[in-house]
This record gives structure tokens, C-alpha cells and sequence, in this order.
């Protein structure tokens, strides 16, 4: 059976996360070896931000695992993880950390776009960041509403809609004025420093796209960064985020 032909934003960001995958062995390591899970760049904790539901039990798919620790962290919790990505050089840390906690579960290599593995076959599926930015949400959100059984939740988190209209082009932070515009400025966006294809929705189209591939919303989860947070992310600095949601998380579940 021949390779699928993969779109031209999956090769990109392929490329990108090839080359930055060293810089996120350390950050992987800090993350799997975690007590309670922590969410986005400001690590909201669970026990704030009530993002995961009782996943005892569950099969689980993380989509766009990269070091894999949201799986981790669902698979000392109770649920059977498979984490999905398309970079093996990410996976290939999730490996060396799965040997290191002596925490086992598989890990797929493919685009979160077409997974290579039966419809229905998980209850819970998850992104942090990953999919939920790398991918074109009209493949990939489809694509996660068939590997999901009946009355399974989807929840995936990534910048929030008002963090990309103030955001530059630049590699500088957000400001306080508008400057991209929502019609038009948001969907895919080429990074023209790294050659990275990000992709993000507004609110409305973010609905109408999970209500045509099956869903219904149940929650969006605006993040607020902690007290005292920090990042090393250049776009946003702890300031802006006490203010307004740099992240939202959507949470959503899957028609019978």
C-alpha cells in the first residue's frame, strides 16, 4: 500500500518540529514527570481549570502527542493512551521517556489528519496545542469525530481567538490593539521567520465546524494565566494573560 500524499502545511510542520524537538526534551521530562497535569504555557493546573473528565478505563487518543505526557498523564490516571504524531524525532523522546517512568503505551506515527487505525475505536480524544494549531481543522476535527465512539468527548486546546487578532507578525508579544483582521486574518497563517502553518478559527466557525462533523459543544475554558506565571514563549508576556485568554480549551462530545 503506497504512502498517502501528505499537504503541503503537514510537510512544513513536519520540518519545524524536527528541528525543534531537541528543545523540547527537557521541557517533555519536566512535564511527564508532573504530579497533577497542567495545561498550556502558563501550566493553569487540573485542579483549577477542571479541563479532563474521569478517563478510568477509557481508550484515549492524544493527536499531535509530541513528547506525550498529556498521554502520561492519562495513563496514571486510569485510561489505555495511544498518542499520535507526525515527527519522529518527537516521538522518538516520548519513547526514551516512556523507558524512563517505565510507562508504556503506543505511539503512532502519522498526521493527526488521517489516522491510520478503525472508526469508533476510542472514547476520549485530546490536543494540547498539537493538532489543535498544526493541523487544517477541516481534516483533522472530522477526522477525530470518526475515530471517536458515540457520546466520546473531544477537548483541545490552543491560543485563543483575541490572542491571535492582537498578535504581530513578528516575534514580539500581543499588544492591546487589534491588528489582524477576523475576517480574513484568522484560518491558515504562514510563519514567514520559521516556515511553520498554523491554523486558527474564530468562535463561530469553531461551532459551526463541530456541530457539521458530529459534535456538541459543552464547555470553552478560557485560560487565565496563574499569579506569578511565567513562559518562555516571546509572543505573550504574564501581564496580557492575567488580562485576557492567550489559550482556551473547547470541550466537546460526540453525537450517537
Amino acid at each position: 500500500m503506497s504512502e498517502p500524499i501528505l499537504p503541503d502545511h503537514v510537510i512544513a510542520n513536519r520540518a519545524y518540529w524536527t528541528t525543534e524537538a531537541a528543545a523540547y526534551v527537557e521541557p517533555g521530562r519536566r512535564a511527564w514527570a508532573e504530579p497533577e497535569p497542567s495545561w498550556g504555557i502558563w501550566g493553569v493546573p487540573e485542579s483549577e481549570a477542571k479541563i479532563l473528565p474521569d478517563v478510568a478505563g477509557l481508550d484515549t487518543i492524544e493527536l499531535g502527542c509530541g513528547t506525550a505526557y498529556v498521554s502520561a498523564w492519562l495513563a496514571r490516571r486510569g485510561a489505555r493512551p495511544v498518542g499520535v504524531d507526525i515527527t519522529p524525532a518527537q516521538l522518538e523522546t516520548a519513547r526514551a521517556l516512556q523507558q524512563e517512568h517505565g510507562l508504556v503505551f503506543p505511539l503512532l506515527e502519522a498526521s493527526a489528519e488521517t489516522v491510520p487505525l478503525p472508526d469508533a475505536s476510542f472514547d476520549f480524544a485530546i490536543s494540547e496545542y498539537g493538532a489543535a494549531i498544526w493541523c487544517d481543522p477541516y481534516r483533522w476535527i472530522p477526522e477525530a469525530a470518526r475515530l471517536l465512539r458515540p457520546g466520546g468527548r473531544l477537548v483541545f486546546l490552543g491560543n485563543s481567538t483575541l490572542f491571535m487578532l492582537c498578535s504581530p507578525d513578528e516575534e514580539e508579544p500581543a499588544g492591546e490593539r487589534l491588528l489582524r483582521p477576523h475576517f480574513g486574518g484568522l484560518g491558515r497563517i504562514e510563519w514567514p521567520d520559521d516556515g511553520s502553518v498554523e491554523f486558527n478559527l474564530g468562535h463561530g466557525d469553531m461551532i459551526r465546524l463541530l456541530r457539521a462533523s458530529g459534535f456538541e459543544v459543552e464547555n470553552l475554558v478560557e485560560l487565565r494565566a496563574p499569579e506569578g506565571a511565567t513562559t518562555r514563549s516571546a509572543y505573550v508576556t504574564p501581564e496580557w494573560a492575567r488580562r485576557w485568554p492567550s489559550e482556551e480549551v473547547w470541550i466537546a462530545r460526540r453525537r450517537g
